[in-house]
């Protein structure tokens, strides 16, 4: 089981998020509970990133919707650093 850790500022991107998205909180929450089990979980559809993300990663909360996270592999942890429209992330 990984741990998710929330800096200060995806929390207030997260607040941002779901305020806008209410049809998405559970959703998102499943999202974060699969996470923490295993990352590589088939509908979260982890994949690394490229280009100026090309040390970061990206799962699904939908087609439209992205959380863009790192991995600390020596304490198991998962450092979520953003979420938002897949336009919105990667830019």
């Amino acid at each position: 089981m990984y741990k998710l850790i929330f800096t200060e500022t995806y929390l207030h991107r997260e607040k941002r998020f779901l305020n806008a998205h209410h049809e998405l909180v559970e959703r998102y929450k499943k999202v974060l509970r699969l996470l923490e089990l295993d990352p590589n979980y088939p509908s979260l559809r982890l994949h690394k990133l490229s280009g100026k993300f090309q040390d970061k990663y990206s799962v699904s909360v939908t087609k439209a919707y992205r959380i863009i996270l790192t991995f600390a592999v020596t304490q198991k942890g998962i450092v979520l650093i953003d979420v938002g429209c897949h336009d919105d992330v990667y830019k």
